[in-house]
């Protein structure tokens, strides 16, 4: 499997299929967990390190991992305002944990000069729910996405304290924290489908997806 495709033969019968070309921001994190997802679903994947990556992608993922270490990055690397462009433009981008984080408008504890790349009407705080040590799963009940409940992993997850009125809370914790959100083309959760099985979240990030490619 080549680190640049992922896997070269799924990628090229993604392409003759006329499949959307799905990026996957992959400076930091677990990346290749969504990769594999994406892939899994008829995606074509293109992995996201520089700027020049960002040419004819139809959706991008922003995994989880360490928000910080993905701004100092993709401010290192120059992808930085190119991704911002990309988000302003109506690109679909779908951000788990650490990407949810990368893309809420205010991050309240952003520590050492932490930028976010903006596009979701909505405040969050980083490492709501404490240390690694703390995670937890729950089971979430997401009426855009049907039943069974959402089976939802949180791992040193965000929360999002305040929800803007461009912005839709899709799921919320039984205390009533929003953990999951959508925007036009956007799509947040502070928790990881890709490490669970749990597949719907990006089926419906993928019918953004498709619906901008079919839009033209």
């Amino acid at each position: 499997m080549r680190e640049d495709a992922l896997d070269a033969g799924e990628s090229a019968a993604a392409r003759a299929a006329g499949a959307p070309r799905v990026g996957v921001l992959a400076l930091q994190g677990d990346f290749r967990e969504h990769a594999h997802v994406l892939s899994g679903l008829g995606a074509e994947i293109s992995l996201v390190r520089r700027p020049q990556d960002l040419d004819g992608i139809d959706g991008l993922v922003i995994p989880g991992g360490e928000s910080t270490v993905m701004d100092k990055l993709a401010r290192a690397y120059g992808l930085a305002d190119p991704l911002r462009a990309a988000i302003a433009s109506g690109l679909p981008v779908y951000g788990t944990c650490a990407g949810l984080i990368m893309l809420a408008d205010t991050v309240l504890d952003a520590i050492d000069g932490q930028q976010s790349l903006g596009g979701l009407d909505v405040v969050v705080r980083r490492n709501a729910f404490g240390s690694q040590n703390q995670s937890f799963e729950t089971d979430l009940d997401i009426p855009e996405l049907g039943e069974p409940p959402v089976h939802a992993v949180f791992i040193r997850g965000p929360v999002v304290e305040s929800v803007g009125s461009a912005a839709t809370a899709l799921a919320t914790l039984p205390d009533g924290r929003v953990v999951a959100v959508s925007q036009g083309s956007l799509l947040g959760t502070s928790f990881h489908p890709e490490i669970t099985g749990e597949h719907r979240f990006h089926e419906y990030f993928l019918r953004k997806v498709r619906a901008r490619v079919d839009q033209g």
